[in-house]
């Protein structure tokens, strides 16, 4: 469900927890931020990104607010985000691709911590099309040969 302001409790737990059954902006706005929270805790993805990005809470804001407009568009279609993520991938220095699972990983962790599963698959879908996305334009030629074995 989209936007429409419900939330359900989940019960597996003996903490109350709200998770929303909805996406609006706000909830967009805890899944990036926590998210990139996480993400600048791993070792590798976390130097990955703040080579690219910076280290202070300054360096990332930018990045943050794009990342808020780019899951608006895609998961509210209010086509905010005003960007070309492929070329900015494909721009950053190879890395393993393995990485896009733990990447993967994170998000949905971060999706299932805030949302109920229904909305938890519908990020998940979302966010493994990008993935799978991004790695082809990384990765692969349009000929089909590899640059996998290119990573850093």
């Amino acid at each position: 469900m989209i936007n429409n302001g419900k939330q359900a409790s989940n019960n597996k737990s003996s903490i109350s927890m709200i998770k929303h059954d909805y996406i609006d902006d706000q909830t967009i706005k805890l899944l990036i931020d926590g998210f990139y929270s996480k993400l600048r805790q791993e070792p590798v993805l976390g130097a990955i990104f703040e080579k690219a990005i910076g280290t202070s809470d300054s360096d990332w804001q930018p990045h943050l607010e794009k990342m808020y407009d780019f899951w608006s568009s895609i998961m509210l279609s209010t086509g905010r985000y005003r960007g070309t993520p492929m070329q900015k991938h494909q721009e950053l220095p190879r890395f393993q691709i393995e990485l896009f699972d733990r990447w993967l990983y994170l998000f949905k962790e971060t999706a299932q911590e805030l949302h109920t599963d229904d909305i938890v698959a519908q990020y998940s879908e979302k966010s493994s099309r990008i993935a799978e996305s991004l790695k082809l334009s990384i990765y692969f030629k349009p000929n089909g040969t590899s640059h996998a074995n290119s990573s850093q």
